[in-house]
């Protein structure tokens, strides 16, 4: 079939770029990159309506970070287009030195004096992976799916802090920011279009909303682009 598309249409691509679904983690640890965590059930079933929220979409190419939880959420969406999931390295979750405990209030990291050294510079961030070198290996991520997708589009799954970072740059936002501002629901798509090499707008939406507990929704202020799936977007929370 010859392709219809005009001039202009050829010279957009839209790369969305996916939070993983639910993760089965009954101890409430801070997994980071390490393996073994897998989706839960629920966690499923996100993964699941997110390839069906795209399963219409012009979808050439799928990539996802190499841990389980984001493989498991992009392989249904790679076959709902006959595709296989590529792996990417730069979409890996941020590293923190927090990785294999429990962090949190209570008897978790925050309260031990010897962890009190790592919260000294919010700005980079002491405790991990530095912001600036997240958008580094984050925006080539973002650019090998463009070029993978030239013309059409491309998923690529990641993880909430690498996806808020370059959303926040492409969006010409300060990087440090407060974790509960960040809008990266699971399952949630960040979708950036692209006219010919230039991101020209960021769209955002929840196709799995309903499925997500809601003290885990969104609480960043809204902003929708052309790379929006509407469906979802128009019932994001506000901040």
């Amino acid at each position: 079939m010859a392709d219809m598309r005009g001039k202009d249409e050829e010279n957009l691509t839209v790369v969305h770029v996916v939070r993983h679904g639910e993760v089965h983690n009954p101890d409430g640890v801070l997994y980071g990159r390490n393996p073994g965590y897998h989706l839960s059930d629920l966690g499923r079933r996100m993964a699941e309506r997110v390839a069906e929220h795209l399963a219409a979409r012009d979808v050439r190419y799928v990539v996802a970070s190499p841990l389980e939880r984001a493989q498991e959420t992009a392989a249904p969406v790679a076959k709902a287009h006959g595709l296989e999931v590529a792996g990417d390295d730069r979409l890996i979750e941020a590293a923190n030195v927090f990785e294999g405990k429990a962090f949190g209030v209570g008897d978790g990291a925050l309260r031990k004096p010897a962890n009190w050294k790592y919260f000294t510079n919010p700005f980079r961030p002491s405790w991990g992976e530095p912001y600036i070198d997240q958008v580094v290996r984050m925006m080539g991520a973002l650019q090998s799916a463009r070029e993978a997708a030239r013309g059409h589009e491309a998923v690529c799954v990641s993880h909430q802090l690498p996806i808020w970072i370059l959303r926040s740059f492409a969006e010409g936002r300060r990087l440090w920011h407060d974790p509960r501002s960040r809008q990266c629901t699971l399952a949630s798509l960040t979708s950036f279009t692209f006219d010919g090499d230039d991101i020209v707008s960021v769209g955002y939406s929840e196709p799995a909303r309903d499925l997500v507990p809601p003290h885990l929704l969104a609480g960043a202020q809204r902003k929708f682009g052309r790379g929006a799936i509407r469906g979802a977007a128009a019932n994001a929370p506000r901040a």
